[in-house]
């Protein structure tokens, strides 16, 4: 059979039971602190003293300045910080009519220093280089005036209509190496275009505006007798 009931807890109190409670017999704190000798408890009294004076000096210690946040300064793009200024022909191109010497003045705004060479003006037909042959490094907040040298070499590879404004370098720093174009305007590109016309289009000499002297038909004398007389002349004269 199965039947429903009160419900009687495991252990009744009846059972006249008793159970171990585990740390009941454990002395408590101040037991223990009685038991040492005066000597040991002088020693932990001072230590806890000291500890405790050692804290609050600590918590009212000024706190300490916090080190400058260091920023870190990137190196400008050589390109950004350097520019060119044209300043005419180095000379005429009379002497070499496929070559002619442009000056320029060139600045470094800031930054490291720059190292520039000159590289193209444009199309492939026409190189360029500095005159004479080296790599300067300009200073920053300095300008130095070079000259290059822009040369043609191949007019089929110079358009006719061709912009020739341009001026291709190299220009190096510690952050990076750029190959950049200039462009110019002002007499930059007149004096551009007259070293290509007269290197590729040439003006064909003008013909002489002088008379030419005519040919005579005087009869020469000779030490073998009279002149001859031309045979129509002769004919002419006897009729």
């Amino acid at each position: 059979m199965t039947g429903i009931g009160p419900i009687e807890p495991v252990n009744s109190a009846d059972t006249q039971e008793t159970y171990e409670v585990i740390g009941a017999d454990t002395p408590r704190f101040r037991d223990r602190w009685q038991a040492q000798s005066p000597r040991v408890r002088r020693a932990v009294v001072g230590a806890t003293a000291l500890g405790a004076t050692a804290a609050a000096v600590i918590a009212f210690l000024p706190p300490e300045p916090s080190a400058p946040t260091r920023t870190l300064v990137r190196m400008p793009w050589p390109a950004n910080v350097t520019t060119f200024r044209y300043t005419g022909l180095a000379a005429t191109f009379d002497s070499a009519p496929a070559s002619g010497l442009f000056r320029f003045a060139v600045t470094v705004h800031s930054g490291p220093p720059v190292t520039l060479r000159a590289t193209g003006a444009g199309p492939d037909g026409l190189t360029a280089r500095i005159s004479p042959a080296q790599t300067p490094t300009i200073n920053a907040g300095t300008t130095l005036r070079i000259t290059v040298q822009i040369s043609v070499t191949d007019c089929a590879n110079i358009p006719l209509g061709a912009d020739r404004t341009f001026l291709d370098v190299t220009l190096r720093n510690t952050r990076a190496i750029q190959q950049h174009r200039f462009i110019f305007g002002g007499a930059y590109p007149d004096d551009l275009s007259e070293l290509v016309n007269r290197a590729c289009h040439p003006v064909p000499p003008r013909p002489s505006t002088r008379p030419q002297a005519e040919a005579t038909g005087l009869p020469q004398f000779s030490e073998y007798g009279p002149p001859r007389i031309p045979a129509k002349v002769a004919e002419i004269s006897l009729r």
